[in-house]
């Protein structure tokens, strides 16, 4: 008879629940180290240009667009325009969620 390496599982009560999909959808969307390391710049600086983000990464700016509405899509960040140039910050609300529902895993 062969042992396992796991330690048997005890049951423990979860205090959050959470949507799989939800969860699944924004985990999806940091899939990607770029988009990581655009998330995090996010995080670091509060807001950033659209023109500015190519400085972050060494991208073109068409992939750089890319990632960002995979994270727009997502609910990770907003963004907003003005006349001429775009503005994208974190949404804290749904990074907020994100964080509850990985701890709720």
């Amino acid at each position: 008879m062969s042992k396992s390496c796991c330690p048997p599982a005890t049951a423990r009560a979860r205090t959050t629940e959470f949507d799989a999909d939800d969860l699944a959808r924004m985990c999806k969307a940091l899939s990607h180290p770029a988009r990581v390391q655009l998330l995090r710049h996010l995080i670091d600086h509060g807001e950033c240009y659209f023109g500015n983000l190519a400085d972050v990464l060494p991208l073109a700016a068409s992939t750089i667009s890319q990632h960002v509405t995979i994270l727009k899509e997502a609910g990770l960040i907003e963004g907003s325009a003005d006349v001429q140039r775009v503005c994208y910050c974190v949404n804290p609300d749904r990074l907020q969620q994100l964080k509850q529902a990985i701890g709720a895993l």
